[in-house]
This record gives structure tokens, C-alpha cells and sequence, in this order.
């Protein structure tokens, strides 16, 4: 019976081309790597002594920067092609996180930040365009997962590394060890992967979709932007305003914190790619399991109203985790066989736009609500968000079906 099991999981893992398991290696050495994050606003705060509004600032040209680099290296993939894009980002940012730690004022760390996540999200979409090149058209959802497997691996590695480091090294080997996995990847990447042109299935596939040739007219798109917005600005309170909720309001440590998070991680892990698998035999429509996704979203941030419980945190852990798992990679697998030929990186760079305007708006959305009003209220806000989604997303199927 185990062993059954066991095979049934390990064949949701084949028929992948080398190229596409290369590239989840390097995305896991890329995430893993990124241990400054975690630990940046406690670095700017105790290690510089900047003020909370200084940090506050820094964080935002963090995110603006996220987001020119997101249009950036879209708009680019699509001049140049994703290869030279890829090399470009991850070779230029680990160096310029070498040299990011020697900068200590205030706005140099504005400048420095800005600048450095530009390069870093230009890779990307470039990224994106180049699962879709280098796997065949049946499996372009699966290699999505795959990769989105890496990435949940590498976030959970990196801020334990980063600790050790920091206690070893202090901040200092955090950007050496950071900026040193940013290029040792890139020249992984390079050494075992030729650049190879936009796939012929992929331009067959997506020439014959009747779609405005501009993504700006491109109206179903644009719907579809708004609901990636709302589900990963709601994904977001996972690691800004629950961590602080779990502590203020349950006394739960931040081992206890990390324990939940790391519940999301493992579900996301064991059952993610088996749930995309049954999706693409059963052959469900994509925007309908998104919708299932956005309503468990919504419910997750609904059941932390019943106040009086601990056991509810886990209810809700297990909501946002299932949603996270049905929206997400049907979103990355939609955005790119909406766009048409010629257009795969700007369709994918307004796509990881909307995740790093999501990721500004949600932070800064959620703990002006708390501040004012309490955690009851932003939870309240935050499930009638997803509700609207929802509604959205209803609205996105019919429009897509006239189509």
C-alpha cells in the first residue's frame, strides 16, 4: 500500500526534459541563497540603527525595484530572448550583493536596493518564458509546479542557513555567501544548458489564440492581473501581519510560528504536483480550480474572526495552503498561454509585477488596519477581498467563454 503510494508520487515526476530539472536546481541554489531577505529589515534596524521609517522606505524602493525589473527583463526576453536576460540578472546581482553591505546611509541603501532588486526580478519572467521553451506542452503546467517546488524548498532552507551564518559570520557573510549562490548558479546554468529559441509548439499554440496583439488591450488579461493582485496580496499576510497575530494574540514563539509556516511548506511539497496532475488527467479547466483556490483563500482569513481558539490558526494554515496550491500554478500556466507570439515576456512580466506590487500593498495594507482598528478588522478586510476575487474570477470565466 506504502509502496504504492510512494511510486503513484514519484511518477508525478517524470517525463521532465534535463533541461527543466537543471533549471529547478538552479532556482533551489537562487532561493536558498536569498537568506538576506528574511533577515534585511532586522539588519537595516539593529545592524545600521536606522529608524522604523527609514527601514519602512528602504523596503519600498525594495519593492519598486521588484517591479521595474519585472517589466524589465519581460520586455527584454522578448528583444534579446530569456538566455542572455537570465545570465545577465544573476551574474550582475550576486556581484552587486557583494558590495551592497560596504553602503551605509540612508539613501544610498535606497539607491543600492532599488538598483539590486531590478537586476534580481529581471530574471524572473525571463525564467518563466524559458520553462515554457524548454518543456513540451503537456508537462508546461508541471514544470511550473516543479519549479515552484524548488523555490518553497529554497525559502525554507534559506533563513536557517542565514541564522547559522549570521551567528558565524555576522551580516557581512550573508551577503558574501548570497551574492556567491546568485553566480554559482548562473555558471551551472551556462555550463549544462544551450540557449534554444522559443519552442514551435509554444508559438503554434499561442499564434492561433485570437488575442489582442498589445497586452495593454488585452481586457481578459488585465481581469486576470487583478485577481493574481487581491490572492497574493491575501498570501502575503502569511509572513507579515500572522507571525505578529500568533504571537500577540496566542503567545505561540517564533518556533511555534515557524512550525505553522512549515506546515505550508510540506503540504505544498507532498501534494501539490499530484493535485496538478489529477487536474491536467481529469483535464479540469484551469480558471475554475483558481476560483476554488480564491474561495479557500478568502475562508482562511474568515475562521481567524472565531477568536477564542489556537486550533483555528491550523484551520486557517490549511485554507491559505490549498488555495496557495490551486491558484498558483494554474495562474503561471494562464498567464502564458494567454500570451501571444512575441509577447511571452511582457505577458510575464506584468504577471510578476502584480506579485511585487502585492507584496508593497499587502504589508503596508494590513498593519495600518491593525494599528487602527485591530486584527479583527483586517481579517474581516482582507476575506471580503478574496470574496471580490471571487467575483472576479466568475466574472473572468464568462468572458473568456464568450471569447
Amino acid at each position: 500500500m506504502l509502496a504504492t503510494a510512494f511510486s503513484r508520487y514519484i511518477n508525478n515526476f517524470r517525463g521532465f526534459s534535463r533541461e527543466i530539472w537543471i533549471l529547478t536546481l538552479i532556482t533551489f541554489i537562487n532561493r536558498a541563497g536569498t537568506m538576506v531577505l528574511p533577515f534585511l529589515s532586522k539588519y537595516l534596524k539593529e545592524d545600521l540603527n536606522l529608524s522604523y521609517a527609514e527601514v519602512g522606505w528602504i523596503m519600498v524602493a525594495f519593492g519598486l525595484g521588484s517591479m521595474l525589473g519585472s517589466w524589465l527583463g519581460g520586455k527584454l526576453s522578448d528583444k534579446i530572448g530569456f538566455y542572455r536576460i537570465m545570465v545577465f540578472s544573476l551574474f550582475t546581482s550576486g556581484l552587486l550583493l557583494f558590495f551592497i553591505q560596504y553602503i551605509r546611509t540612508f539613501w544610498g541603501l535606497c539607491a543600492g536596493m532599488f538598483v539590486i532588486m531590478t537586476v534580481a526580478d529581471m530574471f524572473r519572467p525571463a525564467m518563466f518564458v524559458s520553462l515554457a521553451t524548454y518543456s513540451k506542452p503537456e508537462n508546461r503546467t508541471r514544470s511550473l509546479t516543479l519549479v515552484r517546488l524548488a523555490v518553497n524548498l529554497g525559502f525554507a532552507a534559506g533563513p536557517a542557513l542565514g541564522g547559522l551564518i549570521i551567528m558565524n559570520l555576522g551580516y557581512g557573510g550573508l551577503f558574501w555567501v548570497d551574492g556567491s549562490s546568485c553566480i554559482i548558479s548562473i555558471l551551472i546554468f551556462t555550463l549544462l544548458v544551450k540557449e534554444r529559441k522559443k519552442s514551435a509548439d509554444l508559438e503554434t499554440a499561442n499564434s492561433e489564440t485570437e488575442i489582442p496583439v498589445s497586452v495593454f488591450k488585452d481586457k481578459i488579461f488585465w481581469l486576470f492581473l487583478f485577481v493574481c493582485f487581491i490572492t497574493a496580496m491575501l498570501f502575503f499576510q502569511l509572513f507579515t501581519t500572522l507571525p505578529l497575530y500568533h504571537n500577540e494574540k496566542f503567545g505561540l514563539t517564533e518556533f511555534q510560528s515557524g512550525l505553522l509556516l512549515s506546515l505550508n511548506g510540506l503540504l505544498i511539497f507532498f501534494l501539490e504536483m499530484p493535485i496538478v496532475s489529477f487536474t491536467q488527467r481529469k483535464n479540469i479547466n484551469h480558471l475554475r480550480i483558481i476560483l476554488w483556490g480564491t474561495l479557500l483563500m478568502s475562508l482562511s482569513f474568515y475562521v481567524l474572526l472565531i477568536n477564542i481558539w489556537a486550533g483555528m490558526l491550523i484551520i486557517s494554515i490549511l485554507f491559505i495552503t490549498f488555495g496557495e496550491m490551486f491558484i498558483f500554478p494554474f495562474s503561471n500556466s494562464f498567464a502564458l498561454s494567454r500570451a501571444p507570439k512575441g509577447h511571452e515576456g511582457r505577458y510575464m512580466a506584468l504577471f510578476t509585477m502584480s506579485f511585487s506590487l502585492a507584496h508593497i500593498a499587502s504589508s503596508k495594507t494590513g498593519l495600518t488596519i491593525i494599528d487602527s482598528f485591530g486584527y479583527q478588522a483586517n481579517w474581516f478586510v482582507m476575506g471580503s477581498l478574496g470574496i471580490l476575487s471571487v467575483a472576479s474570477c466568475i466574472w473572468l470565466q464568462k468572458l473568456v467563454k464568450k471569447e
